[in-house]
């Protein structure tokens, strides 16, 4: 299964799907009730698919919620093993479509798919949107494993950005990899030895992801002789970084792993920072 799937697809798909709407920001709810897809349900980044932090030296800005946490909530949303799932955000996957789907990959789930262009590519379709929220049928918490797989801790991203066998990728825009300012976290720059391959670099100019033989040869490209295995891709606090992880998998590229703690967690630490003004 494509892990991204087009608004036809979507608007002529015969089997079940659970849909779900995931936005970040302010007045997340309030923006869903003012229009969202018929039948989907809402999940909200901040309080659903992070915990706040005591302290985002530890965890970064946005922590995972807990395992149990969330097999409550997929089960909350009606979600099994079985389950054909689509999310989608509004801002064409890089907040909250492209973590969830890469949390429900991260317990095992592979049913899973992102709208492609988000909540605008059905509007420019011309889905209509429903004001009426949707709560599905909740059932058992689901099924998770004792830990998220494909993440790396603060200490093996540091190891990787020193070594030329592997690569740390920062998807931040070039602005805050290059410290010329930083508009969230505390401090400007990036983790010495990463390279920076912005996640817009994923988009066209609608807001889908380019073609699959042209993500390919541009990720490809910036692997160089590095093993994707060895990959670890990073932003501010471990969201915007799962819309490149779904790119590299749509392109076919699977392996590379996601910190989590991102820049907002590196840069409370008192480590290494590079600029380039």
């Amino acid at each position: 299964m494509s892990p991204l799937i087009e608004i036809e697809e979507l608007r002529s798909a015969k089997s079940p799907i659970i849909l779900v709407d995931a936005r970040a920001g302010a007045d997340t709810y309030q923006r869903y009730l003012n229009g969202h897809l018929e039948g989907a349900q809402f999940v909200d980044l901040d309080k659903d698919l992070a915990v706040k932090p005591e302290d985002p030296a530890y965890g970064g800005r946005h922590p995972l919620p807990s395992l149990e946490d969330f097999a409550k909530l997929l089960g909350r949303l009606g979600i099994t093993p079985e389950s054909h799932v689509v999310v989608y955000d509004d801002k064409a996957a890089a907040f909250g479509g492209a973590r969830f789907w890469w949390m429900l990959r991260a317990v095992g789930h592979d049913e899973v798919q992102v709208l492609n262009g988000g909540l605008q590519a059905a509007i420019n379709a011309g889905v209509p949107l429903s004001t009426e929220p949707f709560t599905a049928n909740p059932v058992q918490p689901y099924p998770v494993p004792a830990q998220y797989n494909g993440t790396v801790d603060i200490e093996q991203t540091g190891a990787a950005a020193n070594d030329d066998q592997k690569m740390v990728i920062d998807v931040r825009e070039a602005f805050r990899y290059f410290g010329q300012s930083e508009p969230i976290d505390l401090v400007a720059g990036h983790i010495p030895g990463a390279v920076n391959l912005p996640y817009t670099f994923n988009l066209d100019a609608n807001g889908k992801y380019l073609p699959v033989e042209e993500l390919k040869k541009s990720y490809e490209k910036a692997f160089g002789d590095v093993n994707p295995d060895e990959v670890i891709v990073h932003c501010g606090s471990g969201v915007t970084a799962c819309h490149t992880l779904l790119g590299m998998e749509y392109a076919g590229i699977k392996g590379p792993k996601l910190y989590v703690g991102s820049w907002s967690e590196w840069s409370r630490r008192d480590l290494p920072v590079a600029t380039e003004k």
